[in-house]
């Protein structure tokens, strides 16, 4: 943004800052240099980088981990974490607390929990 005379916009002055801090964050903004694969990792700009022939193929397996995981369950731990950032500490605990008694009720949470009993791997159906 820097670069063409504009301040950066889409929240990039709030997120930025609270993903990598805030010395780092004016340092990318105000110098608008680019950031590279290795420095995007190392700040936590991103999980993970893999050379470009193996990208479609490593991303695919994120992407069927998650798809094939409890869908349910991932969705509120998704939730969670969004609002640990609006909440107290205390406030973040009752909502694990309700949230994992809602877990419970999940077909997929008392499958699993049974496979694992069993030694065995969980196959999740998304209910």
């Amino acid at each position: 943004f820097r670069n063409v005379g504009l301040v950066p916009d889409g929240g990039a002055t709030y997120l930025l800052p609270r993903k990598i801090g805030w010395a780092r964050s004016m340092e990318l903004i105000l110098l608008g240099e680019k950031v590279h694969a290795d420095k995007a990792l190392e700040y936590g700009l991103c999980n993970y980088v893999f050379p470009q022939d193996k990208l479609m193929e490593e991303s695919l397996k994120v992407a069927k981990k998650l798809a094939t995981g409890p869908t349910k369950t991932l969705g509120m731990i998704r939730q969670l974490m969004w609002s640990s950032f609006n909440n107290s500490y205390e406030e973040q605990l009752r909502m694990e607390a309700k949230m994992q008694h809602k877990a419970f009720t999940f077909n997929d949470t008392k499958a699993a929990m049974k496979a694992f009993a069993s030694k065995k791997k969980p196959v999740f159906k998304g209910e």
